[in-house]
């Protein structure tokens, strides 16, 4: 069904699945995981289901994550994975001849979707899927000169951080939060990572280091928010327990997209349509796959 793929992002390597159509060209989501996660942990069955409805995939690990390059491992950096979305995008165009392209993300790749879409261009459509789009709004407002700070960094900007905007290394998840604390919370991230990432050869390891770079700007979809002009699906979890997944910034960021888009709820919170098979996995994803279908087909 897939073939494996490798492709530059600044000085390491990425690599991931490429499920293609060998005998015709057809429409590519580009597909990335949530925080710490990797490319089997259930993001694996969203791009078999996309790509069974008709659409090319291409789904890779992070920098730092799962069979991706880059060092230090396990590191999130949001200007980085944004970069990584970049070069994917820059592959299927220049060595595949990819010419309508969508980005999918899960929870904290799906905010840094929305700034992607933004700001390269030409992306058709973006399924930002239970987005993390902060715990708060930014004290800046968007503008044409915050958002020509946001693409120079992301273009070429210093993205490094001190120890003073590092958080980590520390457990990603852990059900003990009085004497180990994690970086994801809530019992239901417990339950979750350690179902997905506990299988055989999931390579994921229970371990992360956050990193905010100073940057003269945030990296914040709502600052991008204006600028996207790709249509846009954005997904939420209802009663979502995920406190970087605030609703009222999730709907600030939905009110300042321009470009045609829907906001769909679903119910589950955070995890429950990352749980496979399931009913909610199965409304999440022909929902998603009835978009894809209504703005790249």
């Amino acid at each position: 069904m897939f073939e494996m793929i490798a492709f530059r992002s600044g000085e390491n390597i990425l690599r991931g699945r490429l499920y293609r159509r060998q005998r015709r060209q057809v429409p590519c989501v580009v597909m990335a995981h949530g925080t710490s996660a990797t490319i089997t942990m259930v993001a694996n069955a969203y791009a078999e289901a996309i790509h069974h409805a008709g659409f090319d995939v291409l789904l890779y690990d992070h920098a730092n994550f799962g069979g991706s390059d880059g060092e230090p491992r396990h590191e999130i950096n949001p200007w980085v994975q944004a970069r990584g979305f970049r070069d994917a995008v820059s592959f299927l165009r220049t060595e595949l001849n990819v010419s309508k392209v969508a980005l999918w993300g899960d929870s904290y790749a799906a905010g840094i979707a929305l700034v992607v879409a933004a700001l390269i261009p030409d992306i058709t459509a973006v399924v930002a899927q239970i987005p993390v789009c902060g715990t708060e709004l930014p004290e800046l407002e968007p503008n044409d000169a915050h958002f020509a700070e946001l693409r120079t960094i992301f273009d070429g900007g210093e993205v490094g951080g001190g120890p003073e905007h590092t958080l980590g290394p520390m457990p990603v998840v852990s059900a003990d939060q009085i004497n180990a604390q994690s970086i994801l919370t809530p019992i239901q991230a417990f339950r979750w990572f350690l179902e997905y990432g506990g299988r055989f050869d999931s390579q994921w390891e229970n371990r992360a280091t956050r990193v905010i770079p100073p940057t003269k700007v945030p990296f914040s979809a709502y600052l991008a928010a204006p600028y996207i002009k790709a249509s846009v699906l954005m997904m939420v979890g209802r009663n979502d327990e995920m406190v970087h997944c605030n609703p009222a910034v999730q709907r600030a960021v939905f009110d300042k997209i321009s470009s045609p888009k829907t906001f769909y709820e679903i119910d589950g919170g955070h995890f429950g349509l990352l749980w496979h098979p399931g009913a909610l996995f199965d409304e999440a994803a022909g929902r998603q796959i009835a978009f894809l279908k209504d703005n790249l087909l």
